[in-house]
């Protein structure tokens, strides 16, 4: 066989299946809409590139040579496949029947990731739309959206990715914001205190976050203002893995407030001196392509949050 060009003419593969199914010449002409002249010219010139004869005279009629038969298997299923292919793109263009790829950090599926879900459903138009989730550190989750694994992530802010600045990789626009406040065992001393201040925190041993985690420069922020130095004794990625150590009087914690967490054995208390707040971003790759529905989804995000959360002066 002569080596095969990539110059196919993916009409001419559509004629050779319609012509290899009903074995005949003037009715595939027909079915297909074309003269037989233009049939068996397409015919010949696919024969021409794979250097072998695909049909074979069968009295008045023609039948698929074995080599024919074999390259009809082939042709049937790529051509199925790109059949598909192209309606899944067409789908995922379809504003009204995407899908989208959301990651976020672990605290943010307590509330907001399926408040916002919710709430997009609500409009008729948005009832089609999908959504695979994924959720990890920050870090983790921006390494992700780089290789395009997510469309968009909603996670901190991390100044670098490797050696690469990130802010040369992606847009990151506020979305929310956290308030962190102090976890604590409920039967320890500061579980007792009204009114409670970070420097109230120095002699107790500290469960932190780890340095993976977009939270810790703010909390490393929050104690270095109040001039502390933490006795750090562990340091964890994931804020009910951190809850979960502190109940069981490891040590105390910042952390995000969590809105859903049992306080039957760990106290969660305001810092009466702590103005800072963990802010969320909604993070996209620069200069990249997003469908139709994923950019609703951004602008809904954007919306709902300005609306139900920044111009409410509300905390999650």
């Amino acid at each position: 066989m002569k080596g095969v060009s990539c110059r196919f003419n993916l009409r001419h593969l559509e004629f050779f299946k319609e012509l290899a199914r009903t074995q005949h010449m003037a009715k595939a002409a027909e079915n297909l809409g074309i003269s037989q002249p233009s049939l068996s010219y397409a015919i010949k010139k696919l024969e021409s590139e794979l250097g072998v004869p695909l049909f074979e005279p069968d009295g008045r009629n023609i039948r698929l040579t074995p080599i024919g038969s074999v390259y009809l298997k082939y042709i049937t299923a790529s051509l199925s496949d790109l059949s598909q292919g192209n309606e899944l793109v067409q789908q995922l263009m379809d504003p009204d029947k995407g899908h989208v790829k959301l990651g976020f950090t672990y605290t943010l599926g307590q509330q907001l990731v399926p408040e916002l879900i919710t709430k997009f459903h609500t409009d008729d138009k948005n009832h089609a739309i999908t959504f695979e989730l994924g959720q990890g550190n920050s870090t983790e989750l921006l390494q992700e959206l780089a290789d395009e694994k997510f469309d968009l992530v909603l996670a901190s802010s991390v100044e670098r990715l490797g050696e690469q600045p990130t802010n040369t990789l992606f847009d990151f626009i506020p979305l929310v914001q956290q308030e962190i406040v102090v976890a604590v065992p409920s039967h320890h001393a500061l579980a007792k205190q009204e009114e409670l201040f970070v420097k109230d925190l120095e002699p107790y041993p500290m469960i932190f976050f780890s340095h993976n985690s977009g939270l810790r420069p703010l909390i490393d922020r929050i104690l270095r203002q109040a001039h502390v130095k933490p006795k750090i004794v562990y340091e964890v990625e994931e804020d009910h893995t951190m809850a979960g150590f502190v109940s069981y009087n490891f040590g105390v914690a910042l952390m995000p407030y969590l809105p859903l967490l049992d306080q039957t054995s760990i106290t969660l208390k305001h810092l009466a001196d702590q103005p800072l707040r963990h802010q969320i971003y909604l993070i996209s790759k620069r200069n990249h392509f997003v469908t139709p529905s994923v950019s609703r989804f951004e602008e809904f995000s954007r919306s709902y949050c300005w609306q139900h959360y920044t111009q409410q002066e509300r905390l999650i």
